[in-house]
């Protein structure tokens, strides 16, 4: 048996892969936790945790969000695939650049936007649930444009390779 030795960089993305899982699973977890122990308490004991429902709603938004971190990861975005199909291999190659550039740059803009938006808020002290302020809840959505945007900018130069040195995809 051949064992192949890994780099430095593939280790380190596949921890951070594993990370990411991880926090996805346990948001879902955490998510599906606290919505059964509301329904239970509320049919059975005619209560429920006062900040539950917003908290469902925090993590629904965190789970989306890394969700599609993790599907950018693997460039897994939702896309119409009808014109790429019918196209040659080199324009196919050019519009795949072109549709990289295109996400980086619309996740960057979004990652400046809303990381501004979550220092206004900040600033306004609001408290979401718990004692919890509402820009922590809000955290997520410039760290993620950012990544996604990060990782969509690596795609870029993955396709000016494949465009520049006719590699097969």
């Amino acid at each position: 048996m051949i064992s192949k030795k890994k780099s430095f960089a593939q280790i380190t993305i596949t921890a951070l892969q594993k990370i990411e899982d991880s926090i996805l699973i346990g948001l879902l977890l955490s998510m599906i936790c606290m919505a059964v122990l509301q329904i239970v308490m509320r049919n059975l004991f005619d209560s429920g945790i006062l900040w539950g429902d917003e908290l469902i709603r925090v993590l629904v938004l965190w789970i989306g969000l890394i969700g599609a971190m993790i599907a950018s990861r693997n460039n897994h975005h939702i896309s119409i695939d009808v014109i790429s199909r019918y196209l040659p291999d080199r324009i196919k190659k050019l519009t795949n650049l072109m549709t990289a550039v295109f996400t980086s740059l619309v996740c960057a803009v979004m990652a400046y936007f809303s990381f501004v938006f979550v220092m206004m808020e900040r600033e306004d002290s609001f408290m979401a649930f718990a004692a919890i302020p509402a820009w922590v809840c809000e955290s997520i959505i410039p760290v993620s444009f950012a990544i996604i945007s990060l990782r969509y900018i690596l795609f870029s130069f993955t396709h000016l390779v494949k465009i520049f040195k006719r590699i097969p995809q």
